[in-house]
């Protein structure tokens, strides 16, 4: 697709991820169109909006009318702990059938890195059946496959920032020596604007992450060197993921609905196994210490989505 053709359709258009990409999209030359759940949800200039929710159908419709290419950026966690994986799986079959009854012809979805299995997390393996429940469609699904994304509002970086911040002596459990690719938010967002325009990419799937791969422990030390403040992580055996999960929903500003799910699965690696989309989508990727500078000094005025 070229810049100016067509509506592009962001759901998740208000998220983390949603709002800087509808802004790219804008400044691309794209037509783009949102589905928000609330009409006085904040857009840039430029972008047309249609009040719905993927859950209950409403405005679903609609918003695929006449649509080529969506992207779909949804998840449930913020709707509370329990059953965000029932949630993830209504909304996806939601969007499937009505995207088969608009005839679109493909769908972009960004979801989590993670091996198959049955020892993966409960975010991580909804990530995948929405990624599978997608495939199902009679339109062509691109997946992207990232780690924890690094950008300010991002609920895994916010959270890791806080615990460095307010607890200068942590006593973690062993899931501090899993290690992870994370990747910077505007190179998450030009590979999603580089598989809009790169038609080789659909139907295919991805991992992406930055150039970096390191330790959570690494990442904390990191960022403290960043900041300029100190940290001592001490490992201990018996602390599951599950129990330092509560603590660190107290400690952090992230909701516990999203903090919960998000701790227990840093017990998985997450690491690409291949980087087939460098071939598509080259362009100099963004080290972790100037991923966690640009991120300090972004507005941080956000609620964490």
């Amino acid at each position: 697709m070229n810049p100016g053709e067509g509506i592009v359709l962001v759901t998740g258009a208000t998220g983390f991820i949603g709002k800087r990409l509808v802004s790219a999209l804008l400044a691309g030359g794209h037509r783009v169109r949102c589905l928000v759940r609330r009409p006085d949800a904040s857009l840039p200039d430029g972008a047309e909006r249609v009040v719905g929710d993927i859950l209950t159908r409403e405005g679903l419709d609609a918003a695929l009318a006449g649509i080529d290419t969506a992207f779909y950026l949804v998840h449930s966690m913020a709707g509370g702990r329990a059953g965000f994986e029932r949630r993830d799986r209504e909304a996806a079959e939601h969007f499937v059938a009505a995207g088969n009854r608009a005839g679109l012809r493909r769908a972009i979805y960004l979801g989590g890195l993670g091996e198959t299995g049955d020892h993966l997390s409960e975010h991580l393996a909804s990530r995948l059946e929405v990624a599978a429940i997608l495939r199902r469609g009679s339109f062509r699904t691109t997946f992207l496959r990232a780690a924890i994304i690094i950008g300010a509002g991002g609920a895994s970086f916010e959270m890791i920032r806080a615990l460095v911040e307010r607890l200068p002596v942590m006593i973690t459990p062993r899931w501090v020596s899993t290690r992870c690719q994370p990747i910077a938010v505007g190179d998450v967002i030009s590979y999603l604007t580089g598989c809009l325009e790169d038609e080789r990419t659909t139907g295919e799937t991805f991992d992406i992450g930055g150039p970096d791969i390191l330790t959570y422990r690494e990442m904390m030390e990191r960022l403290a060197g960043v900041e300029k403040t100190f940290t001592m992580i001490l490992s201990v055996p018996v602390l599951t993921p599950r129990l330092s999960s509560y603590w660190v929903g107290l400690v952090t500003p992230v909701r516990p609905s999203i903090a919960i799910p998000l701790i227990e699965g840093l017990k998985n690696e997450v690491v690409c196994r291949e980087n087939r989309i460098r071939d598509f989508i080259p362009f100099p990727l963004t080290t972790y210490e100037r991923a966690v500078t640009i991120a300090l000094a972004e507005d941080k005025g956000n609620d964490y989505n």
